[in-house]
């Protein structure tokens, strides 16, 4: 069937086709300009099923997703926003915030003159920036240790 046709065809049963945007730009409701929205949260609930399953985490770098203009907002729309909220001033704020799935965060990073440098989505218990690192761990154990021996000397 020639393309000529197919049109014809969908105005015999009242489907108005705009410039170009084929079948899925006929659908009541559709708005063109957010095509990459659906395919993220698939995205995001098939990473929550690893996460679930296997404990992986995902980290989604939103800078690298060609979102057209009002996607970011209609994505943070769908996912909504949780009960935690977490600040982070290194180098330029950072916000992460748990949305209403639990385990989905999003995160936004600031440089210091308050330009975005990055967005992300992350699928994890707790994203990876909140987490303590192992030298961190190391160095508070052994700073403890030396309080506790100054504090008893004291005694």
């Amino acid at each position: 069937m020639t393309a000529s046709r197919a049109n014809d065809a969908l105005r015999s049963i009242g489907v108005k086709v705009e410039g170009g945007g084929g079948a899925a730009a006929a659908r009541p409701g559709f708005d063109a300009y957010t095509l990459n929205v659906m395919p993220l949260l698939h995205e995001v609930r098939h990473a929550l099923a690893r996460l679930v399953e296997t404990g992986e985490r995902t980290t989604i770098d939103l800078s690298s997703i060609p979102l057209a203009p009002g996607e970011l907002d209609k994505i943070d729309e769908a996912l909504g926003r949780g009960e935690v909220t977490i600040s982070i001033e290194a180098l330029g704020p950072s916000e992460i915030y748990e949305t209403a799935f639990p385990g989905v965060w999003r995160i936004t990073h600031h440089n210091a003159i308050g330009e975005c440098v990055g967005r992300y989505v992350e699928i994890a218990r707790v994203p990876m920036l909140v987490e303590t690192q192992e030298e961190d761990l190391h160095a508070s154990f052994a700073s403890l240790g030396v309080k506790l021996s100054n504090e008893s000397a004291r005694a």
